[in-house]
């Protein structure tokens, strides 16, 4: 069932509060009014952390200082789902998540990506000016698993016309790379919500969002796109990503979701029909960045390594769905919700349950 949240309730409530003072007594002792929203001064902010799926790696746009500048590949786009997003009574909205970061980076400690310091110290840093209201959260894909690598992995498979297809390794020590990512997640939303205790905030006065992956690829490529003009997979690997691979992946997150106390927000599905190079022709009813080559970034030695780092993404497009969806399940007290496509063809949060494979 959904109700308002404290930011949207909390104007109400006082004012009820102040009508009953004019028609009742108080005793000789006044309790403690409960205090509605995080502690401490500053505009009412929602903030991400976690890797390139909410750095906005793919959205295009990134700002200056991390785009290569000294070092710095975090790749955050003003396009990036948190910007997307539109919840009454927020009045900023802060990106600190990095293309490509470890759940170790997310997590205090001296773990670096791309030069930038542990995201849970640079969040205990803006508690001081913002009062957090919602921090949402992607990480895991780079620990075990390194999804993105994987990836890759099944384009140089497209190369290799004798040798068998990526899935096939990948189907044996998936499962357990995952399990072993799930620890590192739970630790890293463990020290979020250390963070802000130490800030002086109490569970109820934020809401701690783990999100999922959606999956990039998909069965539904046409055959001329099934190569460097857009994604070149073999049909066996691109099943084993949404049908296999995702699910896996979601399995484990929606565990250290439960295992954390934080609520979960599957995305497993919510690209189905949308992913890169299912659009053909129309590339605009695609949510996700195809292979992507920035030839500008050939000539110079120090962005050569970087010229393909968007491919395979959520586009502008999927970080707008991505933000209305997140937008809709913070309106909620459901603990978990699953972005999929509604009757408008927009995502809507739903039940989680997947269907049987």
């Amino acid at each position: 069932m959904r109700r308002f949240r404290w930011w949207v309730a909390g104007g109400a409530v006082l004012f009820v509060v102040a009508l009953l003072a004019v028609f009742v007594f108080s005793g000789p002792e006044t309790p403690p009014q409960r205090r509605h929203g995080p502690p401490g001064t500053g505009p009412l902010t929602i903030v991400s952390l976690g890797d390139s799926t909410l750095s906005g790696e793919g959205a295009g746009g990134y700002t200056p200082d991390t785009d290569g500048l000294n070092g710095n590949w975090c790749h955050r786009s003003p396009k990036a789902t948190v910007f997307e997003t539109d919840v009454p009574g927020i009045e900023q909205k802060v990106n600190l998540a990095c293309s490509g970061a470890p759940s170790a980076q997310i997590a205090l400690g001296d773990v670096k990506q791309w030069t930038e310091t542990s995201q849970a110290q640079r969040l205990a840093e803006l508690t001081r000016t913002h009062r957090v209201a919602a921090v949402v959260i992607a990480i895991g894909a780079n620990d075990e698993p390194h999804f993105s690598a994987r990836i890759a992995d099944c384009v140089k498979a497209w190369f290799s016309s004798g040798a068998p297809p990526c899935s096939e390794k990948l189907r044996q020590d998936w499962k357990p790379q995952v399990d072993a990512m799930v620890p590192k997640v739970v630790n890293a939303l463990g020290d979020v919500k250390k963070v802000l205790a130490n800030a002086g905030y109490l569970p109820e006065d934020y809401q701690l969002v783990l999100q999922s992956y959606a999956a990039p690829i998909g069965p539904g490529v046409p055959e001329n796109l099934r190569n460097l003009n857009g994604c070149p997979f073999r049909i066996e690997d691109l099943n084993w990503v949404r049908q296999e691979g995702v699910p896996v992946l979601t399995d484990g997150l929606r565990t250290a979701a439960t295992q954390a106390g934080a609520r979960f927000l599957d995305l497993s599905r919510a690209g189905n029909g949308h992913e890169a190079c299912t659009g053909g022709d129309n590339p605009a009813s695609e949510w996700f960045s195809r292979l992507s080559l920035q030839l500008s970034d050939l000539t110079k030695i120090d962005r050569a390594s970087h010229a393909t780092q968007e491919s395979f993404h959520p586009n502008a497009n999927g970080h707008a769905q991505f933000g209305r969806c997140l937008t809709e399940f913070l309106g909620t007290t459901e603990p978990a919700s699953a972005c999929l496509a509604g009757a408008d063809g927009n995502l809507h949060p739903a039940a989680s349950i997947r269907p049987p494979s």
